[in-house]
């Protein structure tokens, strides 16, 4: 992490998904400048070309190690959406609780093994008293939206944790944590709370593992599931077969869902408020663009009228709800910019139907090109997207139980709902969309179980692509962090071309045509940097988003270099 004069360079960032580069420029103890820089070149969208469009949703899966699922998803919709296919509910149920799982278990993920670790000093632990750590756990049960204790919140777990990192420690050898930046000016958390998030750090890698679970059973696999194909899902139901998804395997899926939805409820929501209330001048930092856009998903019918989430495009002080993925608007109003990205296209601005991806790498230039994300932008407006958007939109929209745990989340750690769009914002926006994908699982899975009882079918197939003209299509999906669009170009029956639009691209991207800088680079303006060799500040914002820059941009080096992120940061 090279720090020259007043120019800092975190390269690479960790405990992100890809490769990621940030520079800020520090003026009096504040970011006074900033750029993003996504370092690896996608090649997926170009390789795409020529293909069957049946199988794209195997290859776009590979854009991601982590969010596999939610671009399997969106590729199948993208190639039904272009050829109007029909999928039957009960493949939109087992979708549906695909991508509910999927995303429970990216936020478990985010919140303790990528970004608890910028709030939570883990070697400050070791002066905790473990009996204060078990009585302030258990009293955690207040901050919990079923008012459930924890089981293992007590002295026993706090003690068995420490004696954990005690022997871990002395081993001298941090292994990952060995960079880490404890003892930081801004780590605020006393010994007994950093104890208690430590050991639910070390509970959370098995409640992940249980819900990941539950996404194998459906999908077969995970990660890269298999069981999607066009016009519904190769996943077999038949109660009464060994062979199909049956009874017994509902029940499994269940009690993973049961465990799971407990550990969210009991443990990640309330650690989430508990850090929030030490740290509450964050969320007044890292606000970013005004702008939001969350499309309408988890489908309950096949002719994608009704959905579980609501959408909406928030311009400013101006809202419009997104009732169908057919909305106009929404199609016509996405662009990517490339004119500080590393591509060559015939003009800056492109829609995703027609956007290329020709490497033009140079070097790193701060008033030109240095990055390989583009810059997407809706009707020319800086726009976020996100669990913070998700949410918004979904408050706006009217949906009463997004309004439930907003209010919920909004009054315990004492904040408004303008104060969401911010570092600490955009962590408890994360947390209460958890508590809508535990909900909406359940619904899903009671809706698939009594819609079984007079109807089994599971899929539409499509035999053949259709070569008498050219079809296009769009495919959209709320994936954990934020909105994806998948784009189809099909012609004598094969991918003509192909373009994904993705969570963090929107939020990754680097300044466009007119120089407006993207969320992440406008979040880190103004951040106070209290240390210059320990940009602890510049991480914190940075995660807050949840990055998935393996998405925005992937596959190629391009100076076939391996890269490899070896250091906690």
């Amino acid at each position: 992490m090279p720090v020259n004069g007043n120019r800092i360079t975190v390269d690479p960032i960790t405990r992100i998904e890809g490769h990621l580069r940030i520079d800020v420029e520090v003026e009096g103890g504040k970011v006074s400048n900033s750029w993003s820089s996504a370092q690896a070149f996608r090649g997926i969208e170009t390789i795409m070309r020529g293909k069957d469009p049946r199988s794209a949703w195997a290859m776009t899966q590979r854009f991601c190690g982590v969010c596999t699922t939610t671009h399997a998803l969106c590729s199948i919709r993208t190639v039904e959406d272009a050829l109007n296919v029909p999928v039957p509910v009960n493949a939109h149920m087992l979708r549906n609780l695909v991508s509910t799982m999927q995303s429970l278990q990216d936020y478990i993920v985010h919140f303790y093994h990528l970004t608890a670790l910028d709030w939570v000093d883990i070697v400050s632990a070791l002066s905790a008293d473990p009996a204060t750590a078990g009585k302030i756990a258990e009293s955690l049960a207040a901050y919990s939206p079923i008012g459930k204790a924890w089981p293992t919140n007590s002295f026993n777990a706090m003690k068995n944790a420490k004696d954990r990192l005690a022997a871990f420690v002395g081993t001298k050898n941090l292994g990952i944590y060995g960079s880490g930046y404890w003892g930081h000016k801004d780590m605020r958390l006393t010994p007994e709370i950093n104890l208690i998030a430590f050991a639910h750090y070390l509970e959370a890698l098995e409640y992940q593992r249980k819900i990941a679970e539950a996404v194998a059973i459906i999908g077969s696999k995970n990660p890269h599931i298999q069981n999607l194909t066009v016009g519904g899902v190769s996943t077999a139901i038949n109660f009464d077969s060994m062979a199909a998804l049956n009874m017994e395997r509902v029940q499994w899926i269940k009690k993973l869902l049961d465990d799971t939805a407990d550990f969210v409820r009991c443990v990640y929501i309330p650690d989430v408020i508990a850090i929030a209330g030490a740290y509450k001048d964050w969320f007044n930092l890292g606000k970013c663009s005004p702008n939001y856009i969350a499309v309408p998903d988890i489908p309950m019918n096949s002719e994608l009228t009704e959905f579980g989430l609501k959408g909406g495009i928030i311009i400013g002080d101006n809202f419009r709800e997104i009732k169908t993925w057919k909305d106009e608007a929404l199609r016509k109003g996405i662009t990517e910019n490339t004119t500080h990205a590393w591509y060559k296209n015939p003009q800056d601005t492109l829609h995703p139907y027609d956007g290329e991806q020709i490497p033009s790498y140079t070097d790193w230039q701060e008033n030109g090109k240095y990055s390989w994300a583009k810059a997407p932008r809706f009707e020319d407006n800086v726009t976020q997207t996100g669990p913070i958007s998700q949410v918004l939109a979904g408050y706006m929209a009217g949906d009463p139980l997004v309004k439930k745990y907003v209010d919920f989340v909004a009054s315990k750690a004492g904040v408004t709902i303008p104060q969401l769009n911010s570092v600490m914002g955009r962590n408890a926006a994360r947390a209460i969309r958890s508590l809508l994908m535990v909900d909406h699982a359940y619904l899903c899975l009671e809706k698939l179980l009594d819609n079984c009882k007079t109807d089994q079918s599971y899929v539409n197939y499509l035999k053949e692509v259709p070569t008498d003209k050219e079809y296009i299509g769009v495919g959209f999906n709320e994936a954990p962090r934020g909105m994806l669009s998948h784009w189809i170009k099909i012609k004598n029956g094969l991918i003509e071309n192909y373009s994904a639009v993705v969570p963090s691209t929107w939020t990754a991207g680097p300044r466009d045509d007119k120089g407006r800088k993207g969320p992440y680079e406008e979040s880190l303006m103004n951040l106070p940097v209290a240390e210059m060799d320990k940009p602890l500040e510049i991480i914190r914002s940075i995660h807050s988003f949840d990055p998935c820059i393996a998405c925005a941009v992937h596959t190629i080096d391009p100076e076939g270099k391996e890269i490899v992120n070896v250091k906690i940061r």
